[in-house]
């Protein structure tokens, strides 16, 4: 990529025009909306502002404004979670990213994860030195979410009770079951606790793994809750699963229909 080039002054209108409309990301469409140009005409132009290095490509027809601090257009991304929100929405931050927002963790994951109800063929895609894990979920699962700030622009973020829950369904979005064990403590110890909302995400939810998981550990972590336990132990579906997929098990808690490590039996 070439660097930064000077463009003309009516080049220089319309791009200061783009950057006052969008916020944080520019697409073709956006472009075009804007200037009110045709589609074919505002990627023309995106594609030169970008070999002049005033824009940084993302993907096809998505690009982003190059600081001018900035000594090279072949910046990282700034602010992954909203190239997110543009590329796989409908969508939204979860697993282990939104536990760091919520401070459910003090562990750094640098791979974004994002839950979306699309069905890309790369789910692991990276994006200019970002990695992102996508994780596909109906239309209908698209709740418990809050609208967060990020920079310029609003992106979807799982709640911390509906984060939870996410890694119980999937324990690597927690990057596996003893971190997700550990951010489910700090969860019960948080203000952001809710016990009656954790098993109303739950049903509406509909997976049966997540309240053998979810009972397993509210009975060893917060025994007292004999109300949620037993809702979890009355909604229990047929079949036998493991406490995590990833890891051997050696030992079946039958009153959970959960197989578990040796290791996870021992502790107290």
């Amino acid at each position: 990529m070439e660097a930064l080039t000077g463009i003309g002054k009516k080049d220089r209108k319309r791009l200061s025009e783009i950057f006052r409309e969008t916020k944080g990301t520019i697409s073709v469409r956006d472009a075009a909306d804007i200037l009110k140009i045709f589609s074919t005409d505002a990627a023309k132009m995106l594609s030169r502002w970008a070999k002049k290095g005033w824009l940084s490509r993302v993907r096809r027809g998505l690009y982003v404004r190059v600081p001018l601090e900035s000594r090279t257009p072949d910046i990282p991304l700034e602010d992954p979670w909203i190239i997110a929100d543009r590329l796989f929405s409908p969508c939204y931050i979860g697993g282990w990213s939104a536990a760091e927002y919520w401070d459910l963790t003090e562990q750094i994951f640098r791979t974004v994860v994002v839950l979306t109800t699309q069905k890309p063929r790369d789910r692991a895609p990276v994006i200019k030195g970002t990695s992102f894990m996508l994780r596909t979920i109906s239309e209908k699962a698209l709740f418990g979410t809050k609208p967060v700030w990020k920079g310029p622009a609003k992106v979807a973020v799982s709640d911390p009770t509906r984060t939870i829950l996410d890694m119980l369904t999937d324990p690597k979005l927690g990057g596996g079951i003893r971190p997700t064990a550990d951010m489910f403590q700090n969860y019960l110890k948080s203000e952001n606790k809710d016990i009656q909302l954790l098993i109303d995400y739950a049903k509406r939810m509909d997976n049966g793994a997540v309240f053998k998981r979810l009972g397993f550990l509210l009975e060893r972590y917060a025994p007292d809750q004999e109300a949620a336990i037993n809702e979890c132990r009355v909604r229990l579906t047929k079949g036998n699963i493991k406490l995590d997929p990833s890891l051997k098990a050696d030992r079946l808690i039958t009153r959970w229909r959960l197989w578990v490590p040796e290791s996870w039996v021992k502790e107290k």
